[in-house]
Formats: structure tokens, C-alpha cells, sequence
């Protein structure tokens, strides 16, 4: 998304959260603060350049981004992807107490890659304990105040991380521009789809393999040369038995999905790239322009 951004004109920062991109063990160290003031630093110095603020994150930094800008009315938009508002988990709560006592949930060993060349496979538990942190701070901001300029969201309905339904309720409750934007990967009925606001597209494409979008799919184009159709980043750890991983590994023709999805006869290794990349760019330029 960076140099999308930058080469229509905007100057684009991205920031390297405590903890990540060293080795999974760094996140045991920061605290949620860390994070917080990270992105309060680094908006005041992008002030002392540009006129006009607009913040974007996935997952965790949509969070991070989404509690800031309801505090700054500077903030002219956001563009959040796989925002991570609410976990799909009953236990989240759970994790910073965790952290205290027990640094892995899934203890690291030979049976699961720990990290590849460009991500953290596996997380400590004082991760999730910050994501929580993260979870929490952002819907206290919005139970407070509605975001009313305007904001695109990007989900997909399979994400194996995020409560999705309820992003969704929020979107219509909490995020009232009416130039703001929902995209929706994967199926509405049709009395659901009250907002017009939000744009519905399947993600499920047998005819390219996909069974459904995952988490992180939503960010990367077909053409990246990391994730994309063809990339060497291919991710077979992803929740089936070690028969199917194996399988994976050995680049033996595989399906794509979210984390976690099984169906007799395939092999599924996570899905890495958006097949609507292009059309995504197109709604995200109309929402940005709206806010500009």
C-alpha cells in the first residue's frame, strides 16, 4: 500500500511497532504504552511536514490508528484493513494475565516454523495480551465518540482472528461519513445488507483455488513479489495435519484459504494476496478523495 500511496502524491510513513521484526522473543518486552506513543510521536512529526493527516493500519495497527484519530480531529480519514476491533475469542481477556506466567500459549519447538524470513509464525503471549490491550482501548473510544470523516474497512467474513459481524455493526453504528466504505469478502443475505455503504464480493473462487480470503490477504496485490500468485512466500503451516503440511512443502498443488479451513481431497495453505486488489485500489481513491 506504501508506494501506491506515495505515487499518488501522499508522503507515507510506516511504523515498526516494538517487538516486531527482530525475533518473536522481542515481544515479551514492550508494553501497550509503547505502542500508543509510537504512533503519537510519529503523527506529531508527519505535522511538521504535511497539512493533512490520514492514518491506516491492519489488523492490531488499525486498532492502534482508529483510538488515535477519535482523540485528534486533525486526522482526516483512515483506511483500515482487517481491523481487528473485536477477537473471535471468549478468552482474550485472559492473555495479559497469562503473559505473567506463561510466556508461550504454543510453545515453541521442531513440529512448527517459529518465524520466516519476513514474519513471526508464532507470537508470546504478551502479544496477544497487547493485541487485547489494543482491542479494548479502540472500542472504549468508540463506545465514546463516532469516527465522521471518512473511513474505508476492509474485511473478509472467513478471518479466523476477528469477530467480523461485529466490525460490521460498528461500521454502521459508529463510522457515520457518508462517502465512508465497507468492503465485505464473502456472502451477505440480503436483509442484511441494510448499509449501502457496504460493497459485498465473494471469496470464494474455485476457479483460482481460493476457498476463502484469509486475514492478511486483504493487503497484498496478486502481483506482489512476495505473496502474490506465484511468490516463493508460500504459508503451509496453517492448522491442517502434518500429512498436508508436508504435502505443502513439497510444492505439490495446493488450495488457499484462512487459517485453519479443511475440506476432504485438498490441501490448503493460507492465502496471501487479494484477487480484488485492483478494485480495492479504486474504492480506497474514492474514499481518499472524499476525505481530501
Amino acid at each position: 500500500m506504501g508506494p501506491l500511496l506515495a505515487g499518488r502524491g501522499f508522503l507515507v510513513r510506516t511504523l515498526l511497532l516494538p517487538g516486531h521484526g527482530t525475533k518473536p522473543e522481542d515481544l515479551m518486552s514492550p508494553d501497550f504504552r509503547d505502542w500508543q506513543q509510537l504512533v503519537e510521536d510519529q503523527v506529531a512529526l508527519l505535522k511538521e511536514e504535511v497539512e493533512q493527516i490520514y492514518l491506516g493500519g491492519f489488523s492490531t495497527g488499525a486498532n492502534l490508528v482508529t483510538e488515535y484519530a477519535l482523540g485528534d480531529p486533525s486526522v482526516q480519514g483512515l483506511l483500515l484493513f482487517s481491523p481487528a476491533f473485536k477477537s473471535d475469542s471468549a478468552l482474550d481477556w485472559v492473555t495479559p494475565i497469562l503473559s505473567w506466567f506463561r510466556p508461550w500459549l504454543m510453545e515453541p519447538d521442531d513440529s512448527r516454523p517459529h518465524q520466516s524470513e519476513v514474519r513471526y509464525m508464532n507470537t508470546p503471549t504478551n502479544g496477544f495480551a497487547l493485541y487485547y490491550k489494543s482491542s479494548r482501548a479502540v472500542r472504549n473510544a468508540l463506545a465514546r465518540r463516532r469516527f465522521d470523516k471518512p473511513a474505508l474497512l476492509v474485511v473478509t467474513e472467513h478471518d479466523s482472528v476477528v469477530d467480523v459481524a461485529s466490525i460490521r455493526e460498528i461500521f454502521e453504528r459508529r463510522f457515520g461519513h457518508p462517502a465512508s466504505r465497507m468492503i465485505w469478502y464473502g456472502e451477505l443475505a440480503a436483509g442484511e445488507q441494510q448499509d449501502r455503504r457496504i460493497l459485498v464480493r465473494s471469496d470464494s473462487l474455485p476457479e483460482q483455488n481460493i476457498s476463502q480470503f484469509s486475514h492478511m490477504s486483504v493487503l497484498f496485490s496478486p502481483r506482489n513479489p512476495l505473496y502474490g500468485i506465484g511468490a516463493d512466500q508460500r504459508i503451509c503451516w496453517n492448522g491442517q495435519s502434518p500429512e498436508d503440511y508436508a504435502s505443502c512443502l513439497a510444492g505439490e498443488q495446493v488450495w488457499y484459504s484462512a487459517w485453519g479451513y479443511r475440506e476432504s481431497g485438498k490441501v490448503h495453505a493460507r492465502l496471501t494476496y487479494n484477487p480484488y486488489f485492483d478494485w480495492q485500489l479504486e474504492v480506497m481513491d474514492s474514499v481518499l478523495a472524499a476525505a481530501n
